[in-house]
């Protein structure tokens, strides 16, 4: 379309495009014919993309949100293009599990593995930071666990898929707590231990406040604290 064609008043052109006003059933068609066939290829692809998705599932839903676009809204292209591209799509999914089953370094590489994170009630911070997860963050996914302190933690695993995986300790240990220093009402159902410090920084608790943390390096200590043992038992 030329510049001199575009004008403001031209709400026929805004509203309907250049094309006649029967197009816009034929978009209504396309679109229907396209939405039963996603509906078809996401059950063909099986439970997993309608749950959380891996990284290949998610490649394949971007990819095939570009691809059902065109043959919807241009007049030009016809639906059965989109269909096959989707088509060679679920192929390569599909060709791509079966590999990924036959090897396991393969499935690492385009699933990715699991990442630790926390351990014994430390952070791992060095795994934190490649998997470019915060302290915020993971305390806010811990604290949506109803978990207070990470004396409460035995292991955090972030998944492939994006997931956190929380084993707790069955018996809470002294630790960092989670929840911020001003919530006192939260902090009183957790007992200080005056003679235990933990690290500010990844939570590891010693029984002196030595100059440097020996997991992370880090000078700031608070003293430690340990879950009331009546409320862990109504967590679990």
């Amino acid at each position: 379309m030329e510049k001199e064609q575009i004008h403001l008043s031209d709400v026929k052109r805004i509203l309907l495009g250049e094309g006649p006003p029967e197009f816009l059933l034929e978009v209504f068609l396309r679109t229907l014919i396209i939405y039963l066939a996603m509906l078809f290829l996401i059950k063909w692809l099986g439970k997993r993309m309608s749950g959380q998705l891996s990284i290949t599932e998610m490649a394949i839903m971007i990819m095939i949100g570009a691809i059902i676009s065109v043959p919807m809204q241009v007049a030009e292209n016809g639906i059965l293009q989109g269909l096959l591209v989707m088509l060679c799509l679920l192929g390569i999914y599909n060709l791509l599990n079966w590999l990924n089953f036959k090897n396991k370094r393969l499935e690492i590489l385009t699933q990715g593995g699991s990442v630790l994170l926390v351990k014994d009630h430390v952070l791992q911070l060095k795994q934190m930071k490649r998997s470019r997860v915060s302290r915020q963050q993971l305390f806010a996914v811990l604290r949506n666990e109803n978990i207070m302190n990470l004396g409460e933690v035995k292991r955090v695993y972030l998944e492939g898929c994006g997931i956190f995986s929380i084993l707790r300790e069955e018996k809470p240990h002294p630790g960092l707590p989670v929840f911020p220093p001003a919530d006192e009402e939260v902090l009183r159902l957790q007992s200080g231990i005056e003679t235990r410090q933990a690290c500010a920084s990844c939570g590891f608790v010693k029984d002196d406040k030595p100059a440097l943390c020996e997991h992370c390096g880090n000078n700031e200590w608070i003293s430690a604290r340990i879950v009331n043992q009546h409320h862990h038992e109504g967590g679990n």
